[in-house]
């Protein structure tokens, strides 16, 4: 009897292969990309391409995508080359992906969504971008964010007011939004995020998604469109915790880097650690999981009301499958007092913006410094204007201003120093395995509202502590919203610990189930023989009268 390796079965299947069937994106994953490939039912263009014909057919729904790869289809066939020579290697094989646009990118501008961005083009790949790259995942293109990943409600001057899904009267999250909006309508397998406050928890939970905001210093953020060396890191969102776990391990292949000191922390066995591999092994039974009482708004209200009875749900189920868990009411547990008080990003932002764009590898036309980029002559040398939104005037006038030298910076620091030590006590004085709130304490917020009210993403992010995000529940059906608006939950974690906090998250994931796709992106879309990638141009006009056209400066 002759056997085959997975690899030469699935060149023969191709050298004999008929008619192929068109690849069903429909909530697709890793595996189910894999498995069309590797059957023979499907060819990495015809994955590739039903993606993008879903794009085509749908992006006007949310405006999620800023710009496709150009060269999709022909890393595409060059794909199709080594899986018929029996060369397809790489956990990401023929993966459809999109990265946020504010992820260096050789063969894309890196954008920010900032109209005085739109032609600064990158030289090489951000770390986290070649480690993808090698790992054969096929990057379709950039995901709209919010205006320089500043706020939550995703709105930018070059690619508009990125839309809900799940309810086209709300915002998707953010600041990561465009990227949520994109996985949910399966316009990719996955996609990435970065946050700085909240920004891959806020979409994930908006859009009924997965994601983890890892240790700050896993993954190095160099290449990315930076705000503050305190408060940034990057990682996956996906429709799976297994997806997100294959995702977040290829890109912490990026090790040490020395541009980025902060990974120089991460300990050496975390380094080789495969995060899909032992998923199903955590059992939900006898763990300790806090409750952050702080973290809920138990007022009575059609946009808070739905929030807490969903994570109610939640917690009654892991009670009854042996959780303990255990209410944290300590008052130092507040986000927004915390968020007040030691914030840092604006003492950071403008010295980090300012050697961002300053590189020698930033090349085509873009300012030099934050001052010029929020200057009208930034935009177009024509006096045209970009979107500032209100909250962001604000800010970035401060931020002009202020920097790490600042007596109050030193101070903040001290603090976020004392909060870190805090969190860690109450893990080990109650023997904690996780804890647990709602991403936010109310629904994701309308389009037209000046900012995206209470996240509680601002505790993971000033103590650099890992965090898993799982879908909670929905609010009740509506005219607006027809299967519900999604309702996520954080699963919070000690550092380092990114393999026990996603193993919990598989296990509520498949405890729960609560994953549901939009209720137009059921239809299943035909895939067409594209001979180049279509244009799909983001929809510049969808911003609400509310984010007045300004300047700086």
């Amino acid at each position: 009897m002759v056997h085959f390796t997975r690899i030469a079965f699935a060149a023969l299947c191709h050298m004999v292969a008929g008619q192929n069937m068109p690849f069903d994106v429909r909530e697709a994953t890793i595996d189910s990309v894999h498995h069309a490939l590797y059957s023979g039912l499907s060819t990495c263009r015809e994955v590739v391409s039903s993606f993008l014909s879903n794009i085509e057919a749908n992006n006007n729904r949310t405006n999620a995508i800023i710009t496709l790869n150009p060269n999709a289809l022909a890393i595409a066939d060059e794909l199709d080359e080594q899986l018929s020579a029996g060369n397809a290697t790489g956990p990401l094989f023929c993966v459809p992906i999109l990265l946020k646009d504010n992820y260096d990118t050789a063969d894309m501008p890196a954008t920010g969504g900032n109209l005085a961005l739109a032609h600064s083009q990158p030289s090489e790949d951000a770390p986290s971008v070649a480690a993808f790259r090698k790992a054969r995942a096929v990057i379709l293109g950039k995901a709209n964010l919010h205006e320089l990943a500043l706020e939550g409600i995703s709105v930018s001057s070059l690619g508009g007011q990125t839309i809900n899904p799940y309810d086209s009267t709300r915002t998707p999250g953010g600041s990561s939004g465009g990227t949520g909006a994109a996985v949910a309508s399966s316009f990719c397998v996955f996609g990435t995020g970065t946050d700085t406050v909240n920004s891959l928890r806020s979409p994930a939970s908006a859009n009924s998604l997965c994601s983890i905001r890892p240790t700050r210093g896993l993954i190095t953020r160099t290449g990315i469109i930076p705000i503050s060396t305190t408060h940034d890191v990057i990682g996956p969102i996906a429709r799976t915790i297994k997806d997100v776990a294959t995702a977040l391990t290829v890109m912490a292949t990026t090790g040490y880097d020395a541009a980025d000191n902060d990974t120089a922390l991460v300990p050496g066995h975390i380094r080789s650690t495969n995060y899909a591999s032992k998923l199903s092994s955590t059992s939900l039974k006898e763990l300790r999981i806090g409750v952050l009482n702080g973290f809920f708004n138990r007022t009575d209200s059609p946009e808070v009301t739905p929030v807490n009875d969903a994570m109610d749900s939640v917690m009654s189920r892991l009670t009854a499958e042996g959780v303990t868990l255990i209410p944290i009411n300590e008052t130092i547990y507040n986000a927004t007092a915390i968020q007040t008080a030691y914030d840092v990003q604006r003492f950071e932002y403008r010295e980090l913006m300012d050697q961002y764009l300053e590189r020698p590898s930033l090349q085509g036309q873009h300012p030099s410094t934050l001052n010029e980029l929020y200057s009208r002559k930034a935009v177009n040398g024509s006096g045209g204007e970009f979107l500032v939104i209100p909250s962001q005037y604000e800010y970035v006038n401060t931020a002009l201003v202020s920097s790490t030298g600042n007596a109050t910076y030193n101070d903040r620091q001290a603090g976020i120093r004392n909060l870190r030590l805090a969190l860690l006590n109450t893990f080990t004085s109650n023997n904690l395995d996780a804890i647990i709130y709602p991403e936010q304490k109310n629904l994701v917020v309308k389009i037209g509202s000046p900012s995206q009210s209470g996240r509680n993403g601002i505790l993971a992010a000033l103590t650099g502590t890992p965090v898993v995000t799982v879908p909670a529940g929905f609010s009740e059906p509506s005219d607006e919203a027809p299967i519900g608006v999604p309702i996520g939950m954080e699963i919070l974690g000690r550092p380092w610990e990114e393999e026990k906090l996603l193993g919990i998250g598989y296990a509520v994931e498949q405890l729960l189930k609560v994953r549901r796709s939009p209720a137009w992106a059921r239809e299943m879309v035909e895939g067409k023989k594209y001979e180049s990638v279509p244009v799909v141009k983001p929809d510049t006009g969808n911003i609400p009268d509310v984010y007045p056209l300004g300047t700086l400066g």
